[in-house]
């Protein structure tokens, strides 16, 4: 080819080193605030997302393969978050009967406060056809929670997975019942929690 007399143009180089990995979570946090708004992953669309962080398409394919790949570390961070906050609220109590409740209350009120993702997280079809390992996590945790307030005493001893696990499909129930008719007399979420635990797990009443 004849020179015109511009310079070469030179070849695009690689990312500055932490900037891919910036823009994967740039990716991740715009899933997550579309999730949110939506509450299904099966609307959510990858141009939709490169849109939300201002790129190509085809940059949210280089780090996500697919929508599911992208649903789910989308939720991988949200349930992250989630248990961070759990370990807050359990951080500010002593007891393990203390600890159970703070733990359930955070629980139920995030799901409530975030419809969408919650609906994501627990209704969408990709839980029906991908495996979220992380999830689990709940589950042992809240499981670990109980079988603290067995070993010290503070409620009946009874299978800790069984109990945790009715506790669990409670709260689930309630904020879903809340979500999906938000227009019926619910009683306040805490006041509810409260008697599953009472009912439930057989903890004492709380004081205050």
């Amino acid at each position: 080819m004849a020179n015109d007399g511009r310079p070469p143009r030179k070849a695009r180089g690689r990312n500055p080193r932490g900037q891919g990995e910036r823009l994967r979570e740039e990716i991740i946090t715009a899933a997550l605030k579309l999730l949110e708004e939506l509450g299904d992953d099966q609307a959510l669309s990858m141009r939709a997302v490169a849109r939300e962080t201002g790129t190509a398409a085809t940059s949210v394919y280089l780090h996500f393969s697919d929508r599911d790949a992208l649903v789910l570390a989308a939720l991988e961070r949200c349930h992250g978050d989630l248990m961070e906050a759990v370990d807050a609220a359990e951080a500010g109590v002593s007891d393990p009967v203390a600890k159970l409740r703070a733990r359930t209350l955070v629980l139920g009120d995030w799901a409530y406060r975030h419809p969408g993702l919650y609906k994501v997280l627990h209704e969408s079809t990709l839980g029906q056809r991908a495996e979220m390992p992380f999830k689990r996590e709940l589950g042992d945790r809240t499981t670990e929670a109980v079988r603290r307030c067995m070993r010290a005493g503070l409620v009946p001893d009874d299978d800790p997975a069984q109990v945790a696990f009715d506790l669990r499909a409670s709260v689930h129930g309630a904020v879903s019942m809340r979500l999906n008719q938000p227009d019926h007399p619910w009683p306040p979420l805490e006041e509810q929690i409260e008697r599953f635990l009472i009912k439930l797990v057989g903890v004492p009443a709380n004081p205050s």
